[in-house]
């Protein structure tokens, strides 16, 4: 792993946006996606770094995200909005409605911001880091495709759905949780069956809804949500969230982000923000944080949520990103096609 190059964040942020601004992203959908990009990488997040660039120029070029998209703010109330991504990759979309959301919170308390019309979300965490930066509590959930199946169900029909969360302190980084609702990562199962592996028993079914060991049949199958039928409802809350307050897709509605497809996902988006100033209060808002997190320190070996991602990104702004050679030479060749 040592011997791998490295590229500074600014280098892997151009390298990214040259490799998605030649498969036909407009400037600032090339620029907003390579950040978010290089973000999640640094964070340690690489499900949702730079290998994702490849198949965002894939979607671009098979028209399935729309590169001259500009996201717009289509409906609007008080503290609520509604922001159409235009078929366009989600992260101008989700910058607006960070926008939006900061905006409407500080006026009004809180703020309801969803996003319609839009593509694969990325690291959740990111927008509601920095929305907590400003002081605001944040939320934010996304549909994905299908993956998992409703409580009592055999049949795929919601996505993996995760939910991030972020929580201001008085010192130090927000607390920040995010998480994905399914049993495991779809990523394990993929290379559990490259691997020919057995998975574990709970997490997924087969093709015909019975529980199964077998990666390759669990592919073709259902995910499982992690918690049981309890994390199957909240899924299923995840979905009408994204979904029905903005007239996005349902998972089921939308193709596999890892089959061919031209057809745009039209994906949903949420975020939720609230200004502790218009509740009890910043002072006594930071105070119960406090004395929440000087509980939970008391038991040895206790790490707080979101600790480990501050950590990695402290370290990749000092000394960069370490980069697989394939995936370099994947962004080269992407960024000069």
């Amino acid at each position: 792993m040592n011997d791998q190059p490295r590229l500074s964040l600014g280098e892997a942020e151009t390298l990214a946006a040259r490799a998605l601004s030649a498969a036909g992203a407009n400037p600032e959908m090339a620029r907003l996606t390579a950040a978010a990009l290089v973000a999640a990488e640094a964070e340690g997040q690489g499900g949702h770094g730079l290998s994702r660039v490849a198949m965002y120029a894939g979607y671009l070029r098979e028209g399935r995200a729309k590169g001259d998209a500009t996201p717009r703010v289509t409906a609007e109330r008080g503290g609520a909005a509604l922001v159409d991504a235009g078929n366009g990759l989600a992260y101008p979309a989700l910058a607006l409605a960070e926008a939006e959301a900061a905006a409407r919170a500080i006026a009004h308390g809180v703020s309801f911001v969803t996003v319609t019309n839009s593509h694969h979300a990325g690291a959740m965490s990111l927008p509601v880091r920095r929305l907590a930066e400003r002081g605001l509590v944040a939320l934010a959930f996304t549909n994905s495709p299908y993956a998992m199946p409703v409580p009592g169900g055999r049949r795929p029909l919601l996505g993996t759905n995760p939910v991030a969360a972020a929580f201001p302190r008085r010192k130090g980084p927000p607390l920040l949780v995010d998480l994905a609702l399914s049993e495991v990562a779809r990523g394990k199962i993929m290379v559990a069956a490259k691997e020919g592996r057995p998975i574990p028993e709970g997490w997924a079914l087969d093709a015909e809804g019975n529980p199964t060991t077998d990666a390759k049949a669990a592919l073709d199958g259902a995910m499982l949500a992690m918690g049981g039928t309890k994390g199957a409802a909240l899924a299923l809350v995840v979905e009408l969230l994204c979904v029905s307050l903005g007239a996005a897709a349902f998972g089921f509605e939308a193709d596999s982000f890892f089959a061919p497809s031209s057809n745009p996902p039209r994906l949903g988006h949420t975020l939720l923000a609230v200004d502790p100033g218009a509740l009890a209060g910043h002072a006594a808002y930071l105070d119960r944080v406090e004395a929440l997190i000087t509980a939970m320190l008391g038991d040895e070996g206790v790490r707080l949520p979101g600790a480990r991602r501050e950590i990695l990104r402290a370290n990749a702004v000092t000394q960069g990103l370490a980069v697989p050679q394939p995936v370099l030479d994947q962004l080269h060749a992407l960024a000069n096609s």
